[in-house]
């Protein structure tokens, strides 16, 4: 299950592309996390699950292809 900070960065790579995916990680605000970019935001303490289905709704990525070819789609926590 996806839920920690080293799958994140694996799966943003293989989503996003290495390149690209470290740019959003620190360009890309997030809007539904009060505008945070995802580095703000995993250091503010925000679950890596939270922060990456925020990146991947705002970036308009499809249920299908945000959880890579090895990850299974953890359930979202109770906010």
């Amino acid at each position: 299950m996806f839920v920690r900070e080293r799958e994140f960065w694996q799966l943003l790579e293989e989503v996003f592309g290495r390149s690209y995916g470290r740019a959003l990680s620190q360009d890309q605000q997030l809007t539904e996390l009060d505008n945070m970019t995802v580095v703000e935001a995993l250091a503010a303490g925000e679950e890596p699950r939270v922060v990456w289905n925020v990146l991947c709704d705002q970036m308009g990525v499809p249920d299908a292809e945000r959880w890579g070819r090895d990850h299974n789609a953890p359930p979202m926590p109770a906010r």
